[in-house]
């Protein structure tokens, strides 16, 4: 059995925390793992802002509720998910992915929680586990699946290279550059014909 397993900010849906920033003016927001490509200093400087700004959970829902999926991303994810196996698997949180989720007509994710307060504020995040995507790849490949997996980022890296086959969809050139092993897909045909001949080339479990 295969199974393909997909980030989902910046290949399915708009980066969040971009267009937050945008919204709210505050340039240092923009920065994603492109940036900064360790996960947890990226969110702790991400909080730090929020709580200086005096920012809650709903101000960013309020922008999240504003934002579609990418173009495309709908009948990309729709024909794959009637051909194979989907898992999104992302670093995002339940409490943003809801309405892209609902957008995208409920596909699986794994993805984490928020600690909010009674104000609104966010306190802190809770990991479903240290670098989950890739821990989630080797459990499926213990489960005897074959993996495919495409993401755009640092932080996709582990979970491209623990995958059978890993493909990068629009990386910026410096990902390009320092992960040279791994094809890459710059709209959602070049993306699903990757993907399409890593799974013909699999041996069957």
């Amino acid at each position: 059995m295969n199974i393909v397993c997909l980030d989902l900010e910046g290949v399915l849906i708009p980066e969040i925390w971009i267009n937050f920033a945008e919204k709210v003016g505050v340039k240092e927001l923009m920065a994603t793992t492109r940036d900064i490509p360790d996960y947890d200093e990226l969110m702790k400087f991400r909080l730090e802002l929020c709580a200086k700004h005096d920012f809650r959970i709903q101000d960013i829902q309020d922008v999240i509720s504003t934002l579609s999926p990418l173009e495309g991303a709908k009948k990309f994810s729709d024909q794959l998910r009637a051909d194979y196996q989907l898992i999104i698997l992302s670093d995002t949180f339940q409490e943003f992915a809801k309405p892209m989720m609902r957008q995208l007509d409920w596909p699986t994710i794994f993805c984490h929680e928020l600690v909010i307060d009674d104000d609104g504020r966010i306190e802190n995040y809770k990991l479903r586990k240290a670098d989950h995507k890739r821990e989630t790849v080797k459990r499926l490949h213990e489960l005897n699946f074959n993996v495919v997996a495409a993401g755009d980022s640092y932080n996709d890296t582990t979970m491209l290279a623990e995958a059978e086959q890993g493909i990068l969809f629009c990386p910026p050139q410096n990902v390009i550059n320092e992960f040279p092993q791994f094809p890459v897909a710059n709209d959602y045909d070049q993306l699903r014909s990757e993907i399409d001949s890593a799974i013909n080339v699999m041996p069957l479990n």
